[in-house]
């Protein structure tokens, strides 16, 4: 197979950046996106030119390193798939791929294809964990719990933090990927006791890193490789409202939350 492929190529963050035209062929259709990415590397090492940076590490999607947009879609055009499980038989041969980096404020762009998603990790750090004291580790079934509780909340924990849901939200939100953090635990007797504290905490840093708003376009969820979905932001929404009314000086807001 091959392709024409227009990649955006910007030597770092402070300089701008312009799409780059490559022709590249004896592409194997069971190659995968990266894969292929792999080999226009190589063919530009060769050729004595800069190869193009792009993240990835595991490649078997599960590690929510791989970042692109392709053809205006993050992770490209399958649905439910990250890109380095996308292989080169689902495009046509000839085709013309236009790659981008994710596109959001909040991800600014370091080089190339690469973005910066730190401010994934201090949205974690506001309150993705649990730190009370358990005491000693407790019989498994010794807290028994719904089972519909049980799968909602590993639904919400297949999360792996790419950040399609920022790139393929037009305001560039957050929302999906906070919610989805803040619900995993939220579901578990485990995470009760900092429940409120919790997505207020992460809320609140979600808005001071930049991120947009949500409008409910549903690109998020339609972009998401685990296909996370959006009613998780509806259930961070009511505890961040509860969290309004449960301050730790306020005993009829406890009540409330309760």
């Amino acid at each position: 197979m091959r392709f024409k492929l227009k990649i955006w190529r910007q030597p770092d963050a402070r300089s701008g950046g312009q799409f780059h035209t490559y022709d590249i062929d004896n592409v194997s259709p069971d190659s995968s996106f990266l894969e292929m990415m792999d080999l226009l590397n190589e063919q530009l090492n060769e050729g004595g030119g800069d190869p193009v940076a792009f993240d990835s590490d595991c490649r078997e999607g599960v590690c929510g390193m791989c970042s692109l947009v392709v053809d205006s879609t993050a992770h490209g055009p399958l649905k439910a798939t990250t890109i380095c499980q996308l292989f080169m038989r689902h495009f046509t041969d000839g085709a013309e791929i236009t790659i981008e980096p994710w596109r959001a404020s909040a991800f600014p762009v370091v080089r190339d294809l690469v973005v910066d998603r730190s401010a994934f990790d201090r949205i974690m750090q506001a309150g993705g964990y649990i730190s009370v004291h358990s005491g000693p580790k407790p019989e498994p079934n010794a807290n028994p719990i719904e089972p519909a509780a049980a799968e909602e909340s590993l639904d919400a924990a297949t999360c792996i933090g790419c950040g399609a849901c920022v790139a393929g939200c037009p305001n560039g939100a957050a929302m999906l990927y906070t919610a989805a953090k803040i619900t995993h635990l939220g579901l578990l007797p485990q995470g009760q006791p900092e429940r409120y504290t919790r997505v207020k905490n992460m809320v609140e840093q979600m808005d001071k890193e930049g991120f947009g708003s949500c409008r409910n376009y549903g690109e998020c969820e339609a972009v998401c490789p685990k296909e996370i979905s959006i009613k998780f932001i509806g259930r961070m929404n009511r505890d961040y409202l509860q969290a309004a009314l449960c301050e730790e000086d306020n005993p009829r807001g406890k009540m409330l939350a309760q």
